[in-house]
């Protein structure tokens, strides 16, 4: 052993650097949030909770392509569809199993039409694994309420797109 190993070991060197460390970081401004109160900003491309979104006369977006269901790695998109008398497709049934979703944004991909989108909502926490289970009027509820900020967040990201 050489000598300079035996004096740290002596002086406890380790101990004497973690301390320092500890003080030099003592006096600084801290990095946490107070999270309910204050708010960390979100990426545009934050995959929060899933919607389906609206054209702006009213009418749902989603073709009924299942694209989304047949990209889905987890499968947990069901949609069931059938003509309208106008000769367009629109689904009847558009259900997200929440629990099996693993928020990999390949349905937000795959959609031609952008009608399913993950949005920004990050808190949406449950008492019960059926309130996870989300069906087409939970999906447009969701899609009504954050349009907003779920156009701008599609429309930072289109460059990248």
């Amino acid at each position: 052993m050489s000598l300079a190993h035996i004096i740290k070991s002596f002086t406890l060197w380790e101990l004497v650097k973690g301390h320092a460390l500890t003080l030099k970081y003592f006096f600084k401004p801290k990095v946490t949030i107070n999270y309910p109160y204050e708010r960390a900003p979100l990426s545009p491309r934050f995959r929060g909770e899933h919607a389906l979104r609206r054209y702006p006369n009213g009418e749902e977006r989603c073709i009924a392509c299942k694209l989304c269901e047949a990209v889905c790695p987890a499968q947990a998109i069901t949609i069931e569809a059938e003509p309208r008398d106008d000769g367009s497709r629109r689904t009847t049934r558009y259900d997200i199993d929440m629990t099996k979703c693993i928020y990999c944004g390949f349905c937000q991909e795959a959609c031609p039409v952008d009608a399913i989108v993950e949005g920004p909502n990050l808190e949406f926490s449950t008492e019960t694994r059926e309130e996870l289970i989300y069906d087409k009027a939970k999906l447009l509820d969701n899609g009504d309420r954050w349009e907003g900020a779920i156009a701008a967040n599609l429309a930072a990201d289109a460059a990248y797109r």
